[in-house]
């Protein structure tokens, strides 16, 4: 059977993966469903309790709090997104074919990303950030730039899906005109006090240097005036450790009644864009191989390399980053070997407890 899954082997399989693939840091936190395993490795230059960008895992964030507000009754998913938002941000949000459909986009098409408003960062807003021009994108300018490109298709068409940030721009959007706070209030009342994270935060201040930067390919991107501007599209920072406590918490029905994770996975639309990979309800599906489409890690990217992903055949939990904008090939096989050696490991007891 080789090396235990031990912490000396993760530091080994760590530290190979800082010196390849344009990964300059990275870390990675690893736990089974008891706890009985449970690690944390970091590598390059990286330590394990630092902070990070989550990017878009902050949509699971999202998620989790918009389900407990509707466990509080306050809002529903299959509810008009006009009912919670000025006639001002509505405006034009989804024309096509001379029509105005924003009236009819729900608050679940915009999780799912089903709602046919376009993303407004796809395109030049993205290279413009990797070629380091950083600037603040105010909602109303993410709206305003969501409304000069076309909608590809109509909200709630069927089999049709496009990952747009706007989307979650709007449902942040939304939580605090039903909170009547701030999204940091929010989210601090919600989960972050509640699971005592305190490393845990949206990044709003452009002058805290404290999370480790992230890159694209070879060039650091140093973006302290767009990553504070994005809120629930991807502004939260934490640390490998307490991204796994919001993990587990999310998957276990600590923050939300456990039995909406199933509405989560009830549909699954395949995205190409920035995936591949399959989008459900605030949450998506990464296959592991062309051969398990229909299986793999449940959870969420970042465009930072961060990630949070529970595999529910090993019953492992995974949170960490590898801090690079095109580096998810790298993490995807970092977790699968981690999966591979666990699922060795557990083979051989069972073998050895059956044993005579």
């Amino acid at each position: 059977m080789g090396r235990s899954l031990e912490q000396s082997l993760l530091d080994e399989w760590l530290a190979r993966l800082a010196n390849k693939r344009n990964v300059f840091s990275t870390v990675l936190c690893v736990e089974d469903q008891e706890q009985s395993l449970s690690l944390v490795s970091s590598g390059g230059e990286m330590q394990t309790e630092d902070r990070y960008f989550l990017a878009s895992v902050t949509k699971l964030y999202v998620t989790a709090v918009l389900l407990k507000l509707r466990a509080e009754q306050r809002i529903g998913l299959d509810d008009p997104i006009g009912r919670y938002l000025s006639k001002e941000i509505m405006a034009g949000l989804h024309m096509m074919e001379n029509r105005d459909y924003t009236e009819e986009i729900t608050v679940k098409q915009l999780m799912s990303n089903t709602s046919g408003i376009p993303d407004y960062f796809s395109g030049d807003v993205f290279s413009d950030l990797i070629a380091g021009h950083d600037q603040a994108w105010s909602l109303d300018k993410t709206l305003n730039a969501a409304r000069r490109q076309k909608p590809k298709f109509k909200p709630g068409q069927r089999n049709k899906a496009q990952y747009s940030d706007t989307n979650y721009r709007l449902l942040g959007q939304m939580i605090e005109n039903i909170k009547g706070e701030s999204i940091q209030n929010v989210f601090k009342e919600y989960i972050f006090d509640k699971l005592n994270l305190t490393q845990t935060y949206f990044f709003d201040d452009p002058e805290d240097t404290s999370p480790v930067p992230f890159y694209y390919k070879k060039k650091r991107l140093d973006l302290p005036l767009y990553m504070a501007s994005i809120g629930t599209e991807g502004g939260i920072v934490s640390t490998a450790r307490e991204t796994m406590i919001f993990l587990r918490s999310f998957f276990n029905g600590d923050l939300f009644p456990v039995s909406d994770l199933d509405e989560l996975q009830r549909q699954w639309n395949f995205l190409w864009a920035p995936g591949p990979f399959f989008y459900g309800i605030g949450i998506s599906r990464q296959p592991l191989s062309p051969f398990g489409l229909r299986r793999g890690l449940i959870g969420h990217w970042g465009q930072s390399g961060a990630f949070a992903f529970h595999h529910p055949e090993s019953g492992l939990y995974f949170t960490g980053t590898v801090n690079q904008a095109v580096g998810q090939s790298a993490a995807v096989q970092a977790m699968t070997r981690i999966i591979r050696q666990y699922g060795r490991e557990k083979k051989a007891l069972r073998l050895h407890a059956d044993a005579p």
